[in-house]
């Protein structure tokens, strides 16, 4: 089984649009979206909900204001501001530390899982399909993307397929980081952008610390020539193949206005050079 990531440093480099792409075209796979602080690949694999799981993940304090006796204790050691005047429960900034509920003489206070999310399991046009999708301000974004990856590999399992295919969040950081270890190879998309080519050698740094093989998808390659040169001599330099150079097209706008991916929207064009980028993809070691 392999299990291939398509991540970028910085957002807009057109990540996801790739991904759908490749979920259109080459062999059979299951898909999973790792981007679950802001998913959007539904919107193009409008996948079918088939399991959907609560994500539980940390704890919040829960107050019974029948029980309390407003000694104040709690809104005085609570360094997070989370208890207002009044003994008022203000769970946006709740970190769930468990003080409160420890030091409450009458036992007003107990602490509650905290429900973070939901994730799916999912059939699609494209494959199997495992999403996420983290609530509005929620943290331990890295353990929903754990959970993705874990169930993506079980149900490659089950369906016998060889080939996991992965949208990743962008950035560098922790979701990031849950998305990449341990993975088989990372396509890092990158457009010729000052702050583009930036983050792409922050994002490979981040490949490299952790030993995964990378390769380089040049996207918008012809809006500066220039800083495309300097994508590809640092390419070059770094001795990680760019495999794929995509234009400017507003067929990409096109395609997501009716919800399709480039190699759906015009399969003439889009499909050889995604198959051709299939099988750059898995002949790399």
């Amino acid at each position: 089984m392999r299990e291939l990531l398509v991540i970028s440093g910085k957002g807009g480099t057109g990540k996801t649009t790739i991904t759908a792409a490749l979920a259109a075209s080459g062999p059979a796979k299951v898909i999973a979206d790792c981007d679950v602080d802001a998913a959007d690949l539904h919107l193009i694999a409008r996948p079918h909900q088939t399991v959907t799981t609560p994500f539980y993940s940390g704890q919040r304090a829960v107050f019974d204001k029948s029980q309390c006796i407003d000694c104040g204790l709690c809104q005085e050691k609570c360094r997070f501001n989370a208890i207002a005047d009044g003994i008022r429960h203000r769970p946006e900034l709740c970190e769930g530390c468990g003080l409160c509920a420890f030091i409450c003489p009458a036992g007003a206070i107990r602490m509650e899982e905290r429900l973070c999310g939901e994730w799916y399991c999912s059939d699609s046009r494209f494959g199997p399909m495992v999403h996420a999708a983290l609530g509005i301000g929620e943290e331990n974004s890295g353990k929903l993307v754990t959970t993705v990856r874990t169930e993506s590999n079980k149900m490659a399992q089950e369906h016998g397929v060889e080939v996991i295919l992965t949208d990743g969040p962008p950035g560098i950081g922790c979701p990031v980081i849950a998305s990449l270890t341990n993975t088989d190879l990372a396509l890092l998309v990158t457009e010729p952008t000052r702050s583009a080519l930036h983050d792409l050698k922050r994002i490979a740094g981040l490949t490299r610390h952790f030993r995964v093989p990378a390769a380089v998808a040049l996207n918008k390659a012809d809006i500066h020539s220039g800083l495309a040169d300097e994508v590809r001599a640092w390419c070059h330099t770094e001795n990680i193949p760019l495999l794929a150079e995509f234009g400017w097209s507003d067929d990409c706008t096109k395609a997501q206005l009716l919800g399709q991916s480039l190699v759906e929207y015009r399969p003439d064009a889009w499909r050889p050079v995604f198959e051709d980028l299939w099988q750059k993809l898995l002949a790399l070691p």
